[in-house]
């Protein structure tokens, strides 16, 4: 009997270590298919401005490299992840809408958009219902130019969906779509490409709040108040000293957030 007692509080006593000694690691995701934002090196590493901003944001909050970990998810999937608690964090240039508060919380935006259309030059094509009749246009499937689509043109226009702006870019290209809608940062940095040679942006920049909400923000759920908490500081911090209009500064050749006006 006594060597089971020994045995037994052996067991808890190291069962209890364990616990003790247990790391908590933040997991941040982001769907590194969106590039300039978000992307998968040759090496297999994350780059991007999302990914600079984590990073950044994660370094403010005091967090080591071993406190925190960067993930990859696909984009309709995100926040059924994040829901699942496959990971605690969103940092994928995520738009703030209502129908999405209604699922997660969102920290201040970090950044705002607007959207583009791209088509050939060859195209001609005007962005109007008129114009755009019958014509094939190319989303990625969950997002706010999606759903501009769809509340917008959706009686004139066919839509086809994709997993990935790439993806629907290439059929553009190969004649497959008429137009794409898409951010204007990205659509902007594609076009300046050998893939994006031969096509150009047509119409007016797309910012309808309705449909592409306030803003770009992170995400968590919705019980997790003080994480939200720090990342809202962590992003107040990094804007007010500079951080943020660095790292957006490696991308972009315009202001992504309206410093000193917020």
């Amino acid at each position: 009997m006594r060597k089971v007692v020994l045995f037994l509080t052996l067991a808890l006593f190291f069962a209890m270590s364990g616990l003790a000694t247990a790391k908590s690691v933040l997991k941040i995701a982001t769907e590194g298919a969106y590039r300039p934002f978000n992307y998968v090196n040759p090496d297999g590493s994350l780059g991007g401005f999302d990914v600079d901003i984590a990073h950044a944001l994660a370094k403010q909050m005091g967090l080591s490299k071993d406190d925190y970990k960067m993930v990859v998810q696909e984009w309709d999937g995100m926040i059924p992840g994040l829901l699942a608690k496959k990971f605690d964090v969103i940092v994928a240039s995520m738009s703030i809408t209502a129908e999405r508060k209604k699922a997660v919380a969102f920290t201040q935006p970090y950044y705002y958009e607007t959207g583009s259309f791209v088509a050939k030059k060859s195209s001609h094509l005007v962005i109007s219902k008129a114009g755009l009749k019958g014509k094939t246009i190319g989303v990625q499937t969950a997002t706010t130019w999606a759903r501009y689509l769809e509340g917008v043109y959706g009686n004139v226009v066919k839509i086809k969906y994709y997993d990935s702006v790439d993806n629907h870019n290439l059929d553009l290209k190969s004649g497959r779509l008429d137009a794409v809608l898409a951010t204007s940062f990205y659509m902007s940095s594609w076009l300046k490409t050998e893939d994006g040679e031969g096509c150009e942006i047509v119409g007016k920049p797309v910012d309808d709040p309705k449909y592409i909400g306030q803003g770009c923000a992170i995400a968590v759920r919705k019980g997790d108040t003080k994480l939200l908490h720090k990342l809202n500081a962590a992003l107040k911090e990094i804007i007010s000293n500079g951080t943020h209009r660095r790292l957006a500064r490696k991308y972009f050749s315009v202001d992504i957030y309206p410093y000193g006006k917020k």
